[in-house]
Parts: structure tokens; sequence; C-alpha cells
């Protein structure tokens, strides 16, 4: 028997950091959404007790270092489960993007492991299971858009924001999430996002208030070490995306647009900035 799974990307409509506390980690308040840039994962049992990941993906690694198998690893243990799986993973989401591929595969894995085993762990375990991966989890394993606030663990899911074109752009760089947190100085941030905004303006499925409060504290300290992403940011812009924002911590930037006419002709001119371009939807 084989089970799938899809693991879609996430991007931060909003995200604002309150303060550093006193765990070492930083407590957040932002807003993601799913998009359909997705992994796609394929699980079969294996009759032998033992975790094994292939992937067409080279770049990737395939031990305890990757986030699903550690979730099946995590899985295993606290349902004492004694059997094995083979986990192909067909890698489509950039990786070290700011668009959660890995937390996402973890996710996807958690849940199809519990299809493939038939252990019935209700929706809300799972997420609680997902906290020990990663912050981003939790919120990987239900999708949808949601405020997540603590460390990214509490969620308050939302309706999906008003339909639009996403365009999705990666330089060829790599940005590590705990560098630019590290980086972070929280009592010094100038700006911070409007998410109370941001939420009315899903609510209400208001395409430009949503564009008017796209906000990410991490863009100080990413567009300042890395100037090609402020510089695609900035191409974005000047060609005629109506909003424009780093996702995470980096160094993928989108763009939100609303007409389809203008979709090709940014996509077209962002392929002279970068290789990795997308175009996709909001998932609703």
């Amino acid at each position: 028997m084989k089970i799938y799974e899809k693991a879609p990307a996430k991007i931060n409509l909003s995200l604002d950091v309150l303060h550093k506390r006193d765990d070492g980690y930083h407590e957040v308040e932002m807003i993601m959404t799913m998009v359909d840039l997705a992994d796609r994962l394929e699980m079969e049992e294996l009759p032998r007790d033992t975790i094994m990941i292939t992937s067409q993906a080279g770049y990737i690694p395939l031990d305890e270092k990757n986030l699903a198998f550690q979730a099946a690893r995590l899985i295993k243990d606290r349902y004492d489960v004694k059997k094995g799986v083979y986990i192909h993973l067909d890698k489509q989401i950039p990786v070290a993007a700011g668009l959660a591929g890995g937390s996402s595969d973890a996710a996807a894995t958690l849940r199809g492991l519990n299809r493939l085993w038939g252990l019935n762990i209700p929706e809300q375990e799972l997420r609680k299971l997902g906290e020990e991966l990663g912050s981003d989890v939790p919120f990987c394993v239900s999708g949808g858009t949601a405020l997540a606030s603590g460390r990214g663990e509490k969620l308050t899911y939302l309706p999906s924001p008003a339909p639009c074109w996403v365009i999705l752009a990666k330089p060829p760089i790599n940005v590590s999430t705990a560098e630019i947190y590290g980086a972070l100085k929280a009592d010094e941030i100038h700006r911070h996002p409007d998410t109370r905004q941001m939420i009315q303006s899903i609510e209400n499925r208001d395409f430009d208030q949503m564009c008017q409060a796209l906000g990410n504290v991490l863009e100080e300290v990413t567009l300042e070490r890395y100037p090609q992403v402020r510089q695609l940011k900035q191409a974005m812009l000047r060609m005629g995306a109506e909003g424009v924002l780093m996702s995470g911590s980096g160094p993928t930037v989108f763009g939100l647009v609303q007409k389809e006419s203008r979709v090709t002709r940014i996509y077209n001119g962002l392929r002279g900035f970068c290789k990795q371009v997308y175009v996709v939807r909001i998932l609703t």
C-alpha cells in the first residue's frame, strides 16, 4: 500500500517579532497562507524496522538532518511503531528559501504515516507533535490561512484571502533562518506590520488593503546582508506587482498580482534576475 501526500509551500503575508523570550525563541505574530507550489511525498511500509528516504533532488540530506526523517522517527517512537517506512520526496519547493519546504515535508510525513499505519491521531495532536520538529510545522499540518503567535505554534484560523496570482522569485543564495533571527534586535525594530489591518483585509477579501498591510520585520536584516534580495524586491515593484514582500527570513520575494495579463510580463522580466521563478495561486 502506498500513501501520497502533498506538502505545499507557505508565504508570510505579515511577520512581526514582539520580543525575545526567556527560552531563546522570539515571540512572533505572523499571518501565513499556503500556495500551490508543493513537494510530493510517496510513502510505503517496509518489512524491516527502518526509515529510508530518497529524492530526485541531489542537494538535500536524506538522513536524520532531514525534517521528514525526523517526523517519521518521532511518530515511530511516540506510538511504538515497529514497522519501517520508505519515503520518496519529490522536491519542488526551493530549500532555505523562507517557504517552509522542510516544515511542510515534516507535516506531510506526520499526516501520511498516521494514515499508513492507521494510528487515528487527531489533527490537534499531530500539530502538537509538529511543535517538537519546528515552529512552522503545526501550521503546515493543517494548512489554510492562520494567525500564528507564541513561537509560531499558537494558531488562529482565518478565511482564505482575496484570490490573486502569487509570483515567487528566489535569488541564487540560501539564507539561514537562525542567522537572521540571531541578528535581529527585537527592541530596535523601527516599523511593525499592522497585523489587525491584515486580518481585516483577509476577512473582507480586500485585495488592495491586503497589499497595503504586507509587512515583515526580518526584511530589514536580510536586505542589509543580501542586497540582491532588495534588488529583486525593487524589480518586482517596478514591473507592476501590486504588493511585494520577502517571505519568512528570505531570500524568496513574492509579488501579489490581480490581473493575469500582468503576470506573464512580470514572470518574464524576473527570469533575467533569477532562474527560480514560479507563478502560483493562494490555496483556498
